[in-house]
Parts: C-alpha cells; structure tokens; sequence
C-alpha cells in the first residue's frame, strides 16, 4: 500500500495531479478539496494517498488531510459506492459539510453531487452516522500548501473538463462555466462553478 506521496507538482489537469517522485511520475488523482489548496506546479508537494487495485488498474488516490482520506476510506466501505462516486462526495462536499449533513440527516444535500440518488443519498446519511472521522477543522495539512495559481492555458476548458470528470453533463458544465466572470482562475472557476450547480 503507497500511504504517503512527495515530489514536485508537474501537472494539474483536474481531478487529476502528476507528481515527480524521483523521476518517476505518479498520476494521482484528487479531489476538489484538495485541489483548491495545492501549491504552484513546480513546487513540492506532499499528500497522503490511498491505492486502488483493479485487474484492469492500479489507481492512486491523494489527499492533502488525514481527515479526508479517513473520510473516503469510510466511504468506500459502503455498498455500491466505488473510489469514483467518494471522489465526487469530496468534491461536493468538505469533511465538516458533509459531517453536518450526516448529523442532520440532510438528503437534499447530498443529491446534488453526481451519480448520487435519493436511495444511495439515503443509504450513506444512515451508514455514516456516528462514523465521521472528524477531529477540529483546523487540521494540518501534510505537505505546502497554498493558492493554487491559475494556469497560462485554456482555464475555462480546465474548468469544463473537472467538471465532466466529477460527473456532470456537457449541459450542466457548460451552463456553470457560461455563468463565471473573465479571467478566473481554474481552482476559484472550480468552486463557484460547483456552487451554482449546487444550487440548480
């Protein structure tokens, strides 16, 4: 099991990362939450990891809290939800929102990530009560961290790819996308474009 990543931040095609380890590149993929806070590409970074092994792949998994991989871990142990739909949980959702949801069993909250229904809404309200791995909200983060700057090719496509990747239609990504202001950045278009398909 790969529990810990450090190297130099190569990549940020969201919700995907590459990480130079010593010359290796380890593609990782992380969620909204993460992203936000990642550093400039070029700089280091650190970030506790979670492996998947398929018999089609090996897919690794980057976080930059403890808190946040407990939170997918226990995710995972949930019938029918796979690495993929624990990915979109985190990027609706931060730890202590999703622990507030959880603790006012607020289903509303949770439909609006994708690929979640009412039932699966339902089932992980009622599977994660009382086993929310949640400690202070200022937790440390594991490596730098940071703003992460906006890069110097396309953003809007940036943006527009992210939110395919977490699970929303071309009309849903690019009706979020029409709505932000010029010149944003890819980690803040992320954001405001998940807040307005939140509320739709």
């Amino acid at each position: 099991m790969i529990g810990r990543i450090a190297g130099k931040l190569l990549e940020k095609n969201p919700p995907q990362i590459l990480i130079d380890v010593g010359g290796v590149g380890y593609e990782v993929d992380v969620p909204m939450s993460t992203f936000y806070n990642l550093p400039a590409t070029g700089e280091s970074v650190a970030l506790v990891t979670h492996l998947v092994v398929r018999e089609d792949a090996h897919l690794l998994f980057g976080f930059l809290t403890h808190e946040e991989r407990a939170l997918f871990r226990q995710l995972l142990k949930i019938s029918g939800i796979g690495a993929r739909m624990a990915l979109a949980v985190l990027s609706g959702l931060s730890v202590g929102e999703l622990a507030q949801a959880v603790a006012l069993q607020e289903t509303a909250r949770l439909v609006r990530i994708p690929g979640i229904g009412k039932k699966t809404a339902e089932r992980l309200l009622l599977e994660l009560k009382g086993k929310l791995p949640v400690g202070g909200l200022g937790v440390a983060k594991v490596g730098a961290g940071g703003t992460a700057l906006p890069d110097a090719h396309d953003t809007l496509s940036d943006i527009l790819n992210a939110l395919l990747a977490l699970g929303y239609n071309d009309r849903e990504a690019l009706g979020a996308t029409k709505t932000l202001p010029a010149g944003i950045g890819v980690s803040d278009g992320i954001r405001q474009a998940l807040k307005s398909l939140a509320k739709a």
